[in-house]
């Protein structure tokens, strides 16, 4: 980069319906891909790896195994949002989303030719774990540059229910690696599903990949993108050579280097604490718990998961044409204080022994505490970052709320219940969980509107 560097002011880019619509399309599959990947594990982990991977210890051990098996991926998942975060802000969010899906699509395929305990021993844990690792490191800002993609191509008005469509695709991959797992449980004895039943879908995956992977290739940058600023030639300026050059809008850089960073992070990482939280008490944990612990056929958390799912096909698009409407911090604080509110009386509903009262009991908790809040937190945390380190600090946040609430909580509710014998330590869970996000939204601004090509935070 020279002193003189001097860029023309280009007009603002322009995008068609037709260019939103491939936006779209790109982030629901890649969402939906990867909570397919992770559902599809999550299940496994919690219905037939500490069977077929830790088969030498008690079933309230193995559980704790397992669960721990899927905790790791969220380390790794750390490690690519900000190895690709940063790389999204620096070249662009359309290259870093190929990569990410590749990386995704190509280990859950090679999960399911894994050799089990009994053919290798100790080998098959540890290839399962390293083949997780992988999956975790590109699924780390799948979601953080398909959330940044639609917020930055969405309408300023349609903006919340635009990128509701990432919480679609995040509750369509669940729905397809749930209804696969209720279909196998149900037409498969449980020695066909342990000897090869858990592979199909695994392998089946690496269709979805193929399909996501020709979208991708069809897609346009991020208007946002090309609209910044500091943005020259299709890559994003350092700040020595912003420093070093005499840019229009100079001043608008010089705001946005200037920024202290910190506290729109941290909101944005106790907004994200309730649905993480939540998602990995009732989609993972909970459907061990009921058919370990409780000793319910499996098909039936696995089936309320399914019905959930489909309800949320309605959930999601309100939630966020409700945050479209009323504003963000508004409707977070409604769905946070009702998981509040409800957590104790639906945990009675799910351990009470009656088959419709634990389904109507996962239908609420997952519709209101996950994909009501994941509908508003696509949005919000795009909102709360300014555009010249969007995608690195979303991905972060995203991924260490996941570290801290997805990942170690399955394992804490496993350890708990098991010490205590009772289900009342993931009630309180739920509780803790979206209290974090309750006081974190009362402390932050509301976004509704923001201008996303500005370069400093909201906060």
């Amino acid at each position: 980069m020279t002193d003189n560097l001097q860029p023309v002011a280009a007009p603002a880019p322009q995008r068609t319906t037709g260019d939103l619509t491939k936006a779209a399309v790109s982030g629901w599959l890649g969402t939906a891909m990867e909570f397919m990947d992770f559902q599809l594990y999550s299940l496994a982990a919690a219905i037939v790896f500490n069977k077929i991977f830790f088969p030498d210890v008690s079933p309230a051990i193995g559980l704790i195994a397992a669960m721990a098996t899927y905790g790791v991926g969220y380390v790794a998942r750390l490690a690519g949002a900000v190895y690709f975060g940063r790389m999204g802000d620096r070249i662009g969010r359309k290259r870093v989303l190929f990569l990410t899906i590749a990386l995704m699509g190509v280990s859950t395929t090679l999960i399911g030719a894994l050799p089990t305990y009994q053919t290798i021993g100790i080998a098959a844990p540890i290839l399962l774990v390293a083949l997780r690792l992988v999956q975790g490191f590109g699924a780390g800002a799948e979601i953080a540059g398909a959330t940044v993609m639609l917020a930055e191509y969405a309408p300023v008005r349609r903006r919340g229910l635009i990128a509701s469509l990432v919480s679609l695709g995040t509750n369509s991959g669940t729905l397809a690696a749930s209804g696969l797992w209720a279909v196998l449980i149900s037409v498969l004895s449980e020695q066909q599903l342990l000897s090869w039943g858990w592979r199909l879908p695994f392998l089946l995956s690496f269709v979805l990949l193929i399909f996501a992977v020709w979208v991708r290739t069809r897609l346009k940058e991020s208007p946002v993108f090309e609209e910044r600023p500091d943005v020259v030639d299709g890559v994003a300026l350092s700040r020595s050579e912003i420093e070093a050059s005499e840019i229009e809008a100079k001043g608008t850089l010089e705001e946005g280097l200037r920024q202290r960073k910190g506290k729109a992070f941290f909101l944005a990482l106790g907004l994200r604490f309730g649905q993480a939280g939540n998602s990995g008490l009732v989609q993972t944990f909970l459907v061990g718990y009921i058919a370990t612990t409780l000793l319910v056929n499996k098909s039936i958390p696995t089936s309320a998961i399914v019905y959930g799912s489909l309800l949320g096909f309605v959930t999601v698009p309100v939630v966020g044409m409700l945050g479209d409407r009323f504003g963000r911090r508004p409707v977070y604080a409604a769905l946070s204080v009702l998981t509040i509110v409800l957590a104790f009386p639906l945990m009675l509903l799910i351990t009470s022994g009656s088959t419709p009262a634990l389904v109507l009991g996962m239908v609420i908790a997952l519709n209101i505490g996950v994909l009501g809040l994941f509908s508003l937190e696509s949005v919000t945390m795009a909102e709360l970052f300014g555009s010249r380190n969007r995608f690195t600090q979303l991905a972060v946040a995203k991924e260490i709320g996941g570290i801290l609430a997805t990942a170690i909580g399955p394992v804490v509710a496993a350890t708990l219940t098991a010490t205590t014998g009772h289900w009342w330590p993931v009630a309180a869970m739920l509780i803790v969980y979206s209290l974090i996000t309750l006081v974190s939204t009362v402390l932050a601004p509301e976004t509704r509107g923001r201008d996303l090509v500005r370069l400093e935070d909201a906060a």
